[in-house]
């Protein structure tokens, strides 16, 4: 009874809805929670109010969208370990003779690679090649990263299998109408954004950042590092590293021990000190010097701690600090995480500069470039470091052979089987998946590996919140708004309903951006008396144009720290490409799906 009460013309489910967005919202840009803990939270916030029914919040759990995604991430999984993206950027990427020929170089296959494959793996894969092909080409990595998010972006949107968004819009579309859209559905609006993307990037090429690449600031390790004997007579010999106290000291830290040819990494603080080691410091030359004096430390005859010698015996791995990561605002010493990992910082720079100080006293910010070293012999998996940090320099290089090309080919197969009609999407989604696992193209461990189960619940999630935005009227009051604001021509309304969504996509992710926005503009489209697939491929594209931030896409979040960007970048490139997308993307969408009346 209490929820029939309207206040505003909403009943208490709509407010309790909308509260639980905002909050969710709020929560998502100021805090570091993880993103899916956040979105079940709000389900359950949803589902206990009694805004949802169990039979409702578990919905997304079963969307048939959410298991293609799941299913695609295996068969991705093959693609990648088969080398079918590294054979491909191989035979695609030359010598062009100019910044236009390049731009075009790069973004067109990168955009064909995210029309079927994950456009976070496209992108990681493709920036280390381009900060190398920069190199060659003599441009700086900065003009050529953020092309290559937006490549990623764009491309994505080509196809139904693309990008997440168009997979959870179209399986809400099929739920209403029980008609499913193609997988091709969108590729000649999306071609058409495509090649105005490019061109406007050439076009606005000044506005893009000439930024030094970050890591430049770690090419000679002499700059950071400094070596230092311990004499026969000094007096600290037989004590340990901690009783000596050089574990941590004014300008830096010791980072490891070399006991003649015996190494000690990391340096332990019950490491006992012999005459004749070799102690390796990083952090602020100068005050580091000081120890000669203070503790009878002399200078190493000859340097042991080389480039050359790092890459044999002890790597150095570059990362990026990401956005959320909770590292952020923290220094490294005052953390576990190097004895966690098995890692030393040795150390930090931010937007292409090295920062002269002790590193594990700097505060990290998102985006720093941290340089970290660890024993040759027990290699870190990084690949659960994915939420804190970004590393571009993984040694596993798949082998190009045979299955190379099966893989290839069961990618063109499960296309071409949805897209005539022969089999539904997720029915050759599944069928791909099992054809990957049978020709060895992965294997198990690597397929379960490759699905990201924390993604999985943040798409099932926003397709909840879709339906709690539906089921509460919210959506029917909304597009009722809008119709009075905007009056009853059909194309303001879906650009007005666009530009909401693309706004909102730059600041959370675009796939709950489209899960919510799709009540609202089928409601706008239903009431208005139209057909609603155009309008929901108009949606589809601007859910994933989300050019202006860098939070607003994880494409976006990859190249920050390489590009050695700033916030401002993003905004001063990207909103002039926001309005220009969503021009193109409204007039091409009504002239390939003309408006129709209901029937």
């Amino acid at each position: 009874m209490l929820n029939e009460i309207l206040f505003l013309g909403l009943n208490l489910h709509a407010w309790i809805t909308i509260a639980t967005v905002a909050t969710m919202f709020a929560t998502l840009l100021f805090t570091k929670l993880r993103t899916d803990i956040v979105f079940l939270a709000a389900i359950g916030v949803l589902f206990i109010s009694g805004v949802l029914s169990a039979k409702d919040a578990l919905s997304g759990f079963s969307s048939p969208s959410v298991v293609v995604i799941g299913v695609l991430f295996v068969v991705v999984a093959g693609l990648t370990h088969t080398g079918v993206l590294q054979w491909i950027v191989k035979r695609l990427l030359g010598q062009p003779s100019s910044y236009a020929k390049a731009v075009v170089r790069l973004m067109v296959p990168v955009a064909a690679l995210s029309s079927f494959l994950s456009n976070t793996t496209v992108v990681a894969m493709f920036v280390g090649i381009v900060k190398m092909w920069s190199k060659k080409l003599g441009i700086s990595p900065s003009k050529l990263l953020i092309p290559l998010s937006y490549a990623a972006g764009m491309g994505g949107v080509c196809t139904l299998i693309g990008t997440p968004p168009n997979l959870i819009i179209s399986g809400l579309y099929e739920q209403q109408t029980a008609d499913a859209m193609n997988v091709l559905s969108t590729t000649l609006p999306g071609l058409f954004c495509l090649m105005v993307g490019v061109c406007t990037i050439i076009a606005l090429q000044r506005l893009l950042p000439d930024r030094k690449a970050p890591e430049s600031a770690f090419e000679s390790t002499s700059e950071y590092t400094v070596e230092l004997l311990v004499p026969a007579d000094n007096a600290h010999i037989g004590q340990t590293v901690a009783e000596a106290g050089l574990t941590s000291v004014r300008g830096g830290s010791l980072i490891e021990i070399s006991h003649f040819d015996d190494v000690t990494l990391p340096a332990r603080d019950d490491e006992p000190i012999m005459g004749g080691d070799r102690l390796i410091f990083s952090g602020q030359i100068d005050e580091l010097l000081e120890l000669r004096s203070s503790h009878g430390l002399v200078s190493a005859d000859h340097p042991v701690f080389t480039t050359s010698e790092v890459d044999r015996h002890r790597p150095l791995r570059t990362a990026y600090v990401t956005f959320g990561s909770n590292l952020i605002g923290r220094a490294l010493g005052e953390t576990t995480f190097e004895h966690d990992n098995n890692m030393i910082l040795v150390a930090v720079a931010r937007r292409g500069q090295r920062i002269a100080q002790s590193p594990r006293q700097v505060v990290l910010q998102a985006g720093d470039t941290l340089l970290l070293e660890s024993p040759r012999r027990a290699t870190p998996d990084v690949s659960r470091l994915a939420d804190q940090l970004q590393f571009f320099d993984s040694p596993q290089v798949p082998n190009i052979g045979p299955r190379t090309l099966v893989s290839a080919a069961i990618m063109v197969a499960m296309v071409a089987l949805s897209a005539l009609g022969v089999m539904t999407l997720l029915q050759s989604a599944v069928l791909a998946a099992m054809a990957m696992l049978i020709c060895r193209c992965c294997n198990a461990d690597q397929a379960m590996k490759a699905i990201n189960w924390d993604i999985l619940m943040i798409f099932a999630s926003s397709v909840v919140l879709g339906t709690a935005i539906q089921t509460t009227g919210l959506a029917e009051h909304l597009a009722g708004g809008i119709l009075d604001a905007c009056g009853t021509n059909p194309i303001v309304v879906m650009a007005a309903i666009c530009l909401a969504a693309n706004i909102t996509t730059e600041f959370i992710s675009n796939t709950a951006a489209g899960a919510m926005f799709f009540p609202i503009m089928y409601e706008a489209a239903t009431r208005l008396g139209y057909e609603p697939m155009p309008f929901l491929i108009a949606l589809m594209i601007s859910v994933s144009s989300s050019f202006a931030t860098p939070i607003g896409s994880p494409t976006h979040m990859l190249v920050y720290g390489p590009g050695g960007y700033r916030f401002s970048d993003f905004v001063r490139i990207g909103l002039p490409m926001d309005i220009i997308i969503l021009t193109a993307n409204i007039l091409i969408v009504n002239l390939i799906y003309p408006l129709t009346p209901l029937h």
